[in-house]
């Protein structure tokens, strides 16, 4: 149980029974003299490669820009992560921002922690590790969830172990991913925020979902706003009368009534529909001039008053 504790906790936690105590690193990319552990070592950036699994699928340049100068003037306050792959070449698990930040100073060395970690250790800690960042958009959390699904084949109970969050959030991230392409880049474009996202998995169909989300960004609703016009959509809609109902029966008398009176005067097959929003729509059926004659003669002497 302490172990997946300690994997809530981030990346950080995981070596903490490693017992090491690393310092600051010089601005040239050396190690500084508090830095004694021999977990941490110098490693040329030549020798290291990005994780194939990295869950970060972006890298903003300008954060990175930012980065880089934070190293020029600080060093690498905490050194990256990796694991050897063999022949002398190392693996990054985490920290591919400072060890791109570093090449952009160029850098010929960082300073790096190793761990022996097989495909599966590694993908763990890359994914956990990135989980826990804070600048992670819930798309890039979503996908990582995912993978320790389909890769890993964690249940949602495990992953909520691990990272340290409530199975509910680990479910709502998940649930993300089945909204449409077009809700997924605007949320990764901070154009729909986790709030909006959440309201939009309950409403069906995704012609409805993306009318919505565009809704959202033109007119700038609110998670509350986008909440109740949801809700108003999943409202039953008020039943139609059956018939039978109360009402209907005095309603039907009067459409008796009237066919009657109808074919008495046409002579002729009547139909009587009553309308959606009440009435009632009549037609006769005249089969031949005659018929036609006939009916015309007797409106005539009804409309005055006379004996057809």
């Amino acid at each position: 149980m302490a172990k997946k504790e300690s994997l809530g906790r981030g990346l950080g936690a995981l070596l903490s029974d490693q017992r090491a105590t690393p310092g600051p690193v010089s601005s040239g990319g050396q190690p500084s003299p508090a830095v004694k552990s021999e977990l941490v070592k110098e490693i040329p950036l030549a020798e290291i490669a990005p994780n194939p699994q990295q869950p970060r699928s972006k890298f903003d340049e300008a954060s990175l820009a930012e980065l880089s100068e934070s190293i020029k003037h600080l060093g690498i306050i905490q050194p990256i992560t990796v694991r050897s792959v063999g022949k002398g070449q190392y693996q990054i698990i985490s920290g591919e921002r400072r060890y791109r930040a570093s090449k952009m100073l160029g850098h010929d060395t960082i300073p790096a922690y190793v761990r022996e970690a097989n495909d599966n250790d590694s993908l763990l800690m890359a994914l956990i590790e990135n989980i826990q960042r804070t600048d992670l958009d819930a798309i890039e959390v979503a996908l990582s969830y995912q993978r320790l699904v389909d890769e890993l084949h964690l249940t949602q109970e495990e992953i909520s172990e691990k990272v340290g969050k409530k199975r509910s959030t680990v479910a709502n991230y998940l649930r993300l991913i089945k909204l449409p392409e077009e809700i997924q880049l605007a949320i990764r474009e901070q154009l729909i925020s986790m709030g909006h996202a959440r309201a939009l998995i309950n409403v069906s169909g995704v012609t409805q979902q993306v009318s919505i989300a565009k809704k959202i960004v033109d007119q700038d609703l609110s998670v509350r706003q986008v909440e109740e016009l949801v809700k108003s959509l999943n409202k039953p809609k008020a039943e139609k009368p059956q018939p039978g109902d109360e009402g209907e029966d005095k309603l039907s008398e009067l459409f008796f009534k009237l066919a009657e009176e109808a074919e008495r005067c046409f002579s002729g097959k009547v139909n009587i529909k009553r309308g959606a929003n009440g009435g009632a729509k009549l037609t006769v059926e005249l089969k031949t001039d005659d018929d036609i004659r006939s009916a015309t003669q007797r409106l005539s002497a009804l409309l005055s008053d006379k004996p057809a």
